[in-house]
């Protein structure tokens, strides 16, 4: 079939430079588009670019008109190995070429629902965001300088509690303005581990902490994030209205 004033071709020696996303940038989602008409086609294509995608950038590698073709399927492995199909099929005995090569071919009839997949995948590309969970509160009602270097902050632990070694930041009314590890706790001039709510403690930082009398501090746990990332399944899935 005659491909569209939208298609181009790619030379292979071009693709690794084109397509990879340099530091900093947003991920790519990078699909060949097949549909049955011109006029389908730019259709599409329109609807593509006007994704709101704030987590990653919908590229069209190649797009043309009729069933989708072997020839499609290696381009498609020249991207994320995603084939969008529009009121067309895939050529005969390909499925088993499709799963050995781990492309992904998807068929749609309704334009809304294709872009509410795509929608849902470029969301999975977005960097996963680390989870904090806070462990212990204190208040602080003194500040002294310590011998050794650094400061030592009279704390009063209101929730949870507060361990040598832990995360910890300084909360002020404008928010946070310090984060560290703590270095040592001191209670009654004895060095702990550990100090509880209820109770009064010395928190042994470095450096300065720009926390006062009255600002909090915070300890807390980064969480693992256990993410699933859209990967091509090697199938060819039939999404149809009916």
């Amino acid at each position: 079939m005659p491909e569209t004033k939208q298609s181009r071709k790619i030379s292979p020696k071009q693709i690794p430079f084109e397509l990879t996303a340099g530091e900093g940038q947003k991920p790519k989602l990078e699909i060949v588009l097949k549909c049955d008409t011109d006029g389908s086609v730019e259709a599409v294509s329109a609807l593509i670019a006007n994704l709101k995608a704030p987590e990653a950038q919908i590229k069209l590698i190649q797009s043309g008109v009729g069933n989708i073709s072997k020839q499609d399927l290696l381009m498609a492995l020249t991207g994320s190995r995603l084939v969008i199909g529009f009121n067309v099929e895939v050529a005969p005995k390909l499925d088993q070429w499709v799963k050995e090569q781990g492309v992904e071919v998807r068929l749609y009839d309704v334009v809304y629902k294709l872009a509410d997949d795509l929608k849902t995948i470029v969301q999975t590309m977005a960097p996963a965001e680390p989870e904090e969970k806070v462990t212990g509160k204190c208040e602080i009602i003194a500040t002294f300088k310590s011998k050794k270097g650094g400061v030592i902050l009279g704390c009063s632990v209101v929730e949870g509690a507060v361990q040598v070694g832990k995360r910890f930041r300084v909360v002020t009314a404008m928010g946070p303005v310090h984060s560290a590890r703590i270095e040592s706790l001191q209670i009654e001039k004895q060095q702990v581990k550990e100090a509880k709510a209820g109770q009064q403690v010395g928190v042994q930082v470095a450096g300065s902490t720009q926390g006062q009398v009255g600002d909090f501090i915070e300890c807390y746990d980064v969480m693992p994030v256990r993410k699933t990332t859209w990967t091509p399944t090697g199938k060819i899935l039939h999404i149809r209205s009916s």
